[in-house]
């Protein structure tokens, strides 16, 4: 039976957040998650594992494991009810609805948020975890391949990857546009709060490497905690409140129900970047008189994302077009692959055969003549991939054609 790829994923789209989070597989199980799927199925030639706070995705290439085989193991795995979860998956058996798939995952077309460039990059992780494990497969890798032309196809011919959709993400570019990208890593950031936007401005400066940050939130352990984990220093909540930044060059406050929190910032003729980031908002929009301070809020925000998200979306019809001519090529090569295979497979076996017959002929051996004898026989043979032959006709064909 001939290998296909295959796929399952619970997504988004299918489960809510508490469902996805009993099917995430952290990066520390993955490893041993890989060994027992290997170990159940020997016959898994590929191995693709995706996971994303929006989804968890198993790819295979397999000759007999299936795509509801691979479910239930799964299910199983996580301990969860089968009977319960089943439907919560998406999942095929056809390589071509695989590869259309990963596609429409890996252009941002299946995000939730339209366009979403992070995904790329967990992507090319995975890539790099089948790699590592050598389960890239011949038909999986042939399959990423194709994703990472389509990701370069798309960022060069539409507007589809232009700019962001994240207040987070655009809030830290803000700061690199004002500064400059070569005095950025100097400036000493403030962020104060500690919900989900601040933990989003963690998760986005990874691409970003500003070293210098704080962070100060009216209930201080929570600080302390995201300082341990992302490695920044905590600020005094009591020093906010007294709207105390001397040194800061950039804050971005996002705390819940702390309407003009900052009220005052002492001139110390250096130029300032304020977000405001909080509904409602935080920071006194007055403060914007002040010659050496730039001020941003949602609103401001908001004009440029807006603008970003439906120059995307009037792209969408692109990316689709795109993303089916590059299905059709990888199409063209998956059907053309039992052929490569007989080719592959009898042309060695032809050249040895081509080479005995000049050997019991006594005909002189002579490299060029031996390589165009085997072309024109592998070019007859081509008619006969259908129908494989049998030693002594191949003898016979190998005798008509050697000159």
């Amino acid at each position: 039976m001939s290998k296909t790829l295959r796929f399952i994923s619970i997504s988004h789209k299918t489960a809510s957040v508490s469902k996805r989070e009993e099917y995430h597989i952290s990066d520390c199980e993955k490893n041993n998650l890989i060994n027992l799927i290997q170990t159940a199925f020997p016959d898994i030639a590929g191995l693709l594992l995706l996971t994303t706070c929006n989804r968890t995705e198993i790819y295979i290439e397999s000759a007999e494991t299936t795509a509801i085989d691979l479910r239930d193991f799964l299910v199983n795995y996580k301990k969860r009810n089968l009977a319960l979860d089943k439907n919560l998956f998406n999942l095929s058996n056809s390589t071509e609805d695989t590869v259309r798939h990963l596609l429409e995952v890996s252009s941002g077309l299946a995000s939730s948020i339209v366009g979403d460039a992070e995904i790329i990059h967990q992507i090319k992780k995975a890539h790099q975890l089948a790699i590592a494990n050598h389960l890239q497969g011949s038909i999986l890798e042939r399959a990423m391949q194709t994703v990472f032309k389509t990701h370069k196809r798309i960022s060069n011919e539409t507007e589809f990857r232009d700019g962001t959709t994240s207040v987070a993400y655009k809030s830290l570019k803000m700061i690199s546009d004002t500064f400059g990208k070569g005095h950025r890593q100097s400036k000493k950031i403030l962020f104060i709060g500690a919900g989900d936007i601040v933990k989003q401005l963690f998760k986005y400066n990874s691409k970003f490497d500003y070293d210098d940050i704080y962070i100060s939130n009216r209930t201080e352990e929570k600080a302390v905690i995201l300082a341990k984990r992302y490695g920044c220093k905590v600020y005094p909540w009591e020093k906010v409140l007294q709207n105390e930044f001397f040194g800061f060059d950039v804050l971005i406050s996002a705390a819940g129900n702390c309407h003009r929190l900052i009220n005052n910032i002492v001139n110390e003729n250096r130029k300032l970047l304020l977000i405001d980031l909080a509904l409602p908002s935080n920071i006194n929009k007055e403060l914007i008189q002040q010659s050496n301070v730039t001020l941003y809020d949602l609103d401001t925000i908001s004009v440029g994302l807006e603008n970003t998200r439906e120059r995307r979306i009037a792209s969408i019809s692109k990316v689709d077009k795109i993303n089916e001519e590059e299905l059709r090529a990888f199409s063209v090569w998956h059907r053309e692959a039992p052929l490569r295979e007989f080719l592959a497979e009898h042309k060695i076996l032809v050249n040895k055969k081509v080479k005995a017959y000049y050997k019991a002929n006594g005909i002189e051996e002579d490299s060029a003549e031996i390589t165009q004898s085997t072309n024109r026989v592998m070019r007859k043979l081509i008619k006969h991939f259908e129908a494989p032959l049998k030693s002594d006709e191949l003898d016979i064909i190998i005798a008509e054609h050697i000159f």
